[in-house]
């Protein structure tokens, strides 16, 4: 048993957007096996009811909060300082002294970052012995923001792809493993970054398939009148907002022309005033809700038409695994280890999404079938434990 910090950019708890899934079973799995002690941010009100929860997983805890807006105002100072944005979001003097603190107390073995801008708390520190989970690479999804928006936006992302990268490489360096949450993610860094390519390997996400298992009791959310899609995921994120708002531009009337009864259903906290404004009689935008399962369960469709997300969807997994038929981006359908066109059905274009879908619609069986497929590749590939052993080997190398 080790004694490790933990480096967390948001609150891993409750699993309820893709990377607090992904942190709240690292901080699991590991909590299982050593003594914890967790640094993050809270940058949501209605999370600090989920406090006591994470801290009964740990031998310390500190949770700094942050607020969204004051956070990106501070970050402009990065402009100045010729930072990456993304650090000063996340940077907090009490923070750093809580890390600072434990590390004079603990005899801490490692420390376990989080994503890229988490790294600063621990590199501060020489010595300490760092693993890295990147996740995905971030320098290259702002660098993608950068050919969706115009002047001066355009400009900024861009500078911040430039600067993220560059400390991204400086960590990696640093770091005796970096991991990333699938094989593409992991190449892309080792073409940016090939100095540390020795060191950087994959670690996918999984699912909780016991969680997340079909229950034809679940009460539906959904009118007896209507035919309903459904799409998942955090509302205020910007790969979700595009997708839903060009799906609802470039997708939906077509569905609709044919099947008027149909009608898709945006599922996710925090929507943003360009999500709200989708909703009327094609369209419904839950905000936040208690349980995601029961509008996947009686969904007729799981749709992720996303453009610009990268890595592992988990949205795409949970919905594997309650066995309901997905149409989904081809780069979302390439990052998982399923067969197309019988665990679940990818899209390029808005004509494929149409097709796709009406096929399905067409065919309950099929659909059904293909659920029941997709739930098959879920509980081979995806179990938690198994995903996350290569972080086990790497710890009992680095702590002895």
């Amino acid at each position: 048993m080790a004694n490790l910090l933990y480096l967390v950019h948001r609150l891993p708890y409750p699993p309820n957007k893709g990377d607090k899934v992904r942190s709240y079973h690292l901080l699991k799995h590991l909590a299982a096996r050593h003594r914890v002690f967790l640094g993050t941010f809270v940058d949501d009100p209605e999370d600090e009811v989920h406090l006591d929860t994470v801290r009964s997983l740990c031998a310390g805890f500190h949770a700094a909060r942050l607020s969204p807006r004051g956070a990106r105002i501070a970050s402009l100072s990065g402009l100045l300082s010729g930072e990456a944005l993304t650090l000063r979001y996340y940077r907090d003097a009490g923070l750093a002294r809580w890390v600072g603190d434990v590390l004079a107390r603990e005899a801490i073995d490692a420390a376990v970052v989080f994503s890229s801008s988490m790294a600063q708390y621990a590199e501060a520190h020489a010595g300490l012995p760092m693993l890295v989970d990147f996740v995905d690479v971030d320098s290259a999804k702002w660098s993608e923001y950068a050919g969706q928006h115009a002047w001066p936006m355009s400009w900024l992302y861009r500078r911040e792809g430039e600067r993220l990268l560059a400390y991204e490489r400086a960590v990696a360096v640093q770091a005796r493993r970096s991991f990333f949450v699938t094989d593409k993610e992991t190449a892309l860094f080792h073409r940016l970054a090939p100095e540390s390519a020795v060191t950087v390997e994959p670690l996918c996400n999984g699912v909780d398939a016991a969680y997340f298992t079909p229950d034809a009791a679940l009460p539906t959310p959904y009118r007896a009148d209507e035919c309903p899609l459904v799409f998942t995921g955090a509302m205020d994120y910007w790969p979700n907002v595009d997708a839903v708002s060009w799906f609802v531009a470039e997708v939906l009337p077509a569905l609709r022309a044919r099947r008027p009864e149909l009608r898709l259903h945006i599922v996710g906290r925090s929507p943003t005033a360009a999500v709200q404004a989708l909703a009327g009689d094609a369209v419904s935008v839950s905000g936040t809700v208690p349980d995601v399962r029961p509008y996947l369960q009686h969904a007729r469709v799981v749709v992720a038409p996303l453009r610009l997300a990268r890595g592992i969807q988990n949205k795409v997994l949970e919905a594997m695994a309650m066995a309901r038929p997905v149409v989904a981006a081809d780069s979302c359908v390439g990052a998982i280890e399923a067969t197309p066109g019988s665990d679940l059905l990818a899209a390029g274009d808005a004509a494929g999404y149409v097709s796709q879908i009406e096929a399905l619609l067409a065919d309950p069986a099929r659909a059904d079938a293909i659920g029941r497929a997709g739930r098959e590749a879920v509980l081979r590939r995806y179990n938690w434990t198994a995903r996350l052993a290569p972080l086990d080997a790497v710890l009992e190398d680095v702590v002895g």
